[in-house]
């Protein structure tokens, strides 16, 4: 595997154009395998494999302790004992606790850069009806949803070299950029911040803004509930399911948002207008 830490690699390219063709060094995001398992070693289970992601190398333990949290796997830091990581796999070692929820999974998940619910048996596991949170009410400033874009583009070194990768960020209510990850797949870069978050004892983040760089599909609004993250802006698309979970969960959905416009699909009460 070529890895490296940046999550960078060239390639030689030729490059074309109305001029001419010239071959260049281009910088490519990096797109690797990474399998995630679990293991109870007080009941015996060595070794389970969960999932195998294609992810861009980097937080790989973020990474997997968000995915298993957000799938529902581990339910707090507490159920976390070890983290062991070696080449293109992560092993946690969870405790007793986790069991009943291994056990019941139904067969392995696959997970590559657009999808993040593969392995999914019935439409009826999609919703998460069993998570309660809060109703917001806190009003978030119109000014505040235009700037963050531009502040979460300031941070975003790896997509100015590559182009081709997606951001998650927390924001403040107050617009100040608190955490954000990068990677190949939306949904790893959300799984990296959500398993940051985990990491900090942050969870539940139900007093921050989650802002994504691309479009807003189903999985991303269902990991955004395991999290109790109840404020969602996306600079691109929200898909027809996207929206009915958020309205189901009554969170705020924010669309293409730009510097001077955006869309609201959720909760357009949460939203304070300014002249």
């Amino acid at each position: 595997m070529n890895s490296s830490k940046s999550g960078i690699v060239n390639k030689l390219v030729t490059r074309v154009s109305e001029l001419g063709t010239t071959d260049i060094n281009d910088a490519v995001s990096i797109e690797e395998p990474v399998q995630i398992s679990v293991s109870i070693p007080s009941k015996g289970i060595l070794r389970k494999d969960i999932s195998i992601t294609m992810r861009t190398p980097g937080r790989d333990k973020e990474l997997s302790i968000g995915f298993l949290f957000t799938e529902d796997i581990i339910r707090s830091k507490s159920e976390i004992i070890e983290i062991k990581e070696n080449e293109n796999q992560i092993i946690v070692e969870v405790t007793e606790e986790t069991e009943g929820r291994i056990k019941n999974l139904e067969r392995h998940f696959y997970a590559n850069s657009s999808c993040g619910v593969c392995g999914k048996t019935s439409v009826d596991q999609l919703f998460p009806n069993e998570i309660s949170i809060l109703k917001p009410d806190k009003k978030i400033l119109t000014n505040i949803l235009y700037n963050i874009p531009a502040e979460l583009r300031k941070t975003q070194t790896q997509f100015d070299k590559t182009g081709g990768i997606h951001a998650a960020a927390m924001f403040s209510f107050e617009g100040a950029l608190i955490s954000f990850c990068e990677d190949v797949g939306r949904h790893n870069a959300l799984d990296k911040l959500i398993g940051t978050a985990l990491f900090n004892n942050m969870l539940p983040l139900s007093n921050k803004l989650l802002l994504l760089s691309g479009r807003a599909s189903f999985e991303l609004i269902q990991k955004a509930v395991r999290a109790g993250i109840q404020y969602i802006a996306a600079i691109g698309a929200p898909s027809s399911l996207a929206v009915d979970l958020a309205i189901k969960h009554e969170l705020l959905l924010v669309g293409f948002l730009k510097k001077d416009r955006f869309n609201i699909y959720s909760r357009e009460d949460l939203v304070q207008y300014e002249n």
